[in-house]
């Protein structure tokens, strides 16, 4: 294998934070989230203003929730407006495919316990919450009155249908067939953000980045099919595993900040979408985030900027997030054709910061491979024929599952989970001959006994009852191609494993 293909070999999915001496550390994190029950299940962020006006008419925009919850409540914006905006009245109900609404679940939304809700330019208000019982993949229509001529703000790609009553069709909002919303908006309007009551939720995941998040692709399945509508984008199908794959205590909400065509140093484009200028609107004011799934960089090289402004850019956003608490898991840059070999030159830069010891340097908290999982094995600078769109840039229907395949759901249910500080692990990658092993070992600190459950990619081994002093210990043959990788090392108090902390170590590959 080449150096350039070693650079390039797939790594562990995900790695997070451990607690192991000598495995290099990570960037300390802030005090976790504060957690009262809300988190954000669906959301969109805005971009750009509108070019259309409304004027005495209803709009309704549908929402997909990745998780439910008890009640709900969600985000205006009116962030790229010309002007204040007046909406007259909000409702929402579960959507009963297309325009139309489930009878008997509309709800009128207030504000501060008004109908009418006034947002300035670059504004945002949160509605006051309301009953409604929803559940994970459930699709949520909100719908606008506007009686006076109003111009909006929006997020491109709705990745479905919303739909607008005709102007001066005064107010739509209770219409349950939903058929006075003719016309076909390929937009979404105001609404940036639904959040749902669930307590039970071990958090959520933040996918933030440029078009590779926001789903370019993903509705091309192929000759004489379209995806679009159907909910495709690897984030979707990635909170479709969680919510099938795993157990209530790990459940976690998945939701798309994605912007097609931003970068994430400022430099690079100056349109005030980047990484770092939109954090705060786009990531730090959502509810219940957990970590943040990052991808950019493709658009900074494409403009002109070197690895070391991406970099500088990198740092600032992982930090800030850090401080907030928040686990950052960053994926190196996925290739791109027109790239000149300079360009290539600094993405392969920027990718080798990312995968050095599995943490982008020390910087952030775990690496998924989204360029492994896309790249030609004949040709690392392209995507695979199979997983490419058609521009050689972005992934079809087949290669945004097989991102959402690539990723390790558990992982992402421990980004909120604590350590447990009664629980010292070790994972020590060791030879036996030319035979690779992981030797795991967790001692229990504390004063009581611990049951202890080491997890591995190579099977996994439960401890009842481990007394204080003694130690958990396994040692796992690694099969397959040798990667680096994680082990989970969770624990609890007797009978209480699943519902207690998770350790999780990241390992680089025996050299055997």
């Amino acid at each position: 294998m080449t150096p350039h293909h070693a650079r390039r070999a797939l790594l562990a999915l995900l790695t997070t934070a451990c607690l192991v001496a000598g495995l290099g550390a990570t960037a300390a994190l802030g005090d976790p989230p504060e957690r009262d029950g809300w988190h954000t299940s669906w959301s969109q962020s805005q971009q750009r203003v509108s070019t259309k006006s409304f004027d005495d008419q209803s709009m309704r925009m549908v929402t997909h929730l990745t998780q439910g919850g008890d009640a709900v409540r969600i985000r205006l914006q009116n962030q790229f407006g010309t002007g204040p905006v007046i909406i007259d009245q909000t409702s929402l109900a579960r959507s009963a495919g297309g325009p139309a609404i489930v009878a008997g679940t509309d709800r009128v939304l207030t504000f501060g316990g008004k109908e009418s809700v006034t947002i300035p330019v670059g504004g945002e208000v949160w509605s006051d919450p309301t009953s409604l019982a929803t559940g994970a993949q459930d699709d949520v229509a909100v719908t606008f009155y506007l009686a006076r001529p109003t111009v909006t703000s929006l997020h491109d790609r709705a990745g479905r249908t919303n739909y607008g009553a005709p102007a001066r069709s005064g107010n739509r909002n209770a219409e349950v067939s939903g058929a006075s919303f003719t016309e076909a908006l390929p937009w979404t309007y105001f609404v940036s953000a639904v959040d749902v009551m669930n307590a039970d939720l071990a958090g959520t995941i933040v996918a933030y980045g440029s078009s590779v998040v926001d789903g370019v692709g993903s509705e091309n399945c192929g000759p004489g099919c379209d995806a679009f509508g159907k909910d495709r984008r690897w984030t979707d199908d990635l909170a479709r595993r969680v919510a099938t794959e795993l157990p209530a205590s790990q459940q976690v909400a998945v939701v798309n900040e994605g912007i097609s065509g931003t970068t994430s140093a400022p430099e690079c484009n100056r349109d005030g979408l980047d990484g770092v200028s939109r954090l705060d609107r786009d990531v730090l004011a959502l509810h219940g985030v957990t970590g943040v799934i990052f991808y950019y960089g493709t658009n900074d090289i494409a403009n002109g900027c070197s690895d070391a402004t991406i970099l500088a850019s990198y740092r600032t956003i992982f930090q800030r997030l850090h401080d907030a608490g928040i686990k950052v898991f960053v994926t190196p840059i996925t290739p791109r054709p027109g790239y000149t070999a300079r360009m290539n030159d600094y993405r392969d830069a920027v990718n080798a910061f990312v995968r050095t010891g599995g943490d982008c340097s020390g910087t952030c908290d775990g690496v998924l491979d989204l360029d492994a999982v896309l790249q030609d094995p004949a040709n690392p600078d392209s995507i695979d024929p199979r997983y490419d769109n058609g521009d050689g840039i972005h992934a079809n229907v087949a290669g945004q599952q097989a991102i959402a395949d690539s990723i390790p759901l558990e992982l992402l249910a421990a980004a909120g989970a604590p350590a447990d500080p009664a629980i010292t692990a070790q994972v020590v990658p060791r030879c036996v001959g030319d035979r690779p092993y992981l030797a795991v070992r967790a001692l229990n600190g504390s004063g009581g006994p611990r049951d202890v459950e080491i997890v591995t990619a190579y099977g996994s081994k439960s401890f009842s009852s481990v007394a204080p002093g003694t130690s958990a210990y396994q040692s796992f043959a690694v099969r397959g191609t040798t990667v680096g990788g994680t082990v989970q090392v969770r624990s609890g108090a007797p009978g209480d494993v699943h519902d207690g902390a998770t350790s999780t170590l990241p390992y680089e590959a025996p050299d055997c």
